[in-house]
């Protein structure tokens, strides 16, 4: 009987996990660099590739930074709700254009309105991977300081940009 007892217990607790990750928001991954600097970066930006654009710019303000390509179906989803966003001013958004070609990307934000202040460029993907990119798009709030404050994997739906992210801004840009 107690040779049964071992595997018994053994299998309970491997149902007890299968339980709560069945329960768990696949969106809610938790990203080691909240709390965290925000990764350096200079990239061109995409308007004009002569110009740079870094982090360090935007120290001092509560700022967005989208990770997007013209490639990515779920940005197209996302995109009519930062163009809105941009429009009420509640807080800049930066783009980063994630291994896209400069045409494809210029011709897209052409087409579907333009919600950022500027768009670097990271066509190697290596900024996107600094920062822990796992798929587009992905939306950084990042504070005054440069710190990340919040990560939303996959495209920012109206609940949670008044759920999450706008309560978060005006909390960062409250002094």
């Amino acid at each position: 009987m107690k040779r049964f007892l071992l595997p018994l217990v053994i299998f309970l607790i491997m149902v007890a996990f299968l339980a709560i990750g069945l329960n768990l928001d696949p969106r809610e991954v938790p990203s080691p660099l909240v709390g965290k600097p925000a990764p350096a970066f200079s990239l061109p930006r995409l308007d004009d590739s002569g110009e740079m654009i870094s982090n360090k710019d935007m120290l001092g303000k509560v700022w967005l930074l989208n990770v997007w390509a013209s490639w990515c179906g779920a940005c197209r989803d996302e995109h009519p709700i930062l163009v809105s966003l941009s429009k009420n001013g509640a807080v800049p958004i930066y783009g980063l254009d994630y291994k896209d070609t400069r045409f494809d990307a210029m011709q897209w934000l052409a087409e579907g309105g333009n919600p950022y202040v500027a768009t670097a460029v990271d066509e190697s993907g290596r900024v996107g991977i600094d920062y822990g990119v796992y798929g587009v798009p992905e939306t950084y709030v990042i504070d005054k300081a440069g710190v990340i404050a919040y990560k939303q994997i996959g495209p920012i739906t109206e609940e949670v940009l008044r759920d999450k992210i706008l309560p978060l801004v005006k909390r960062l840009q409250t002094p």
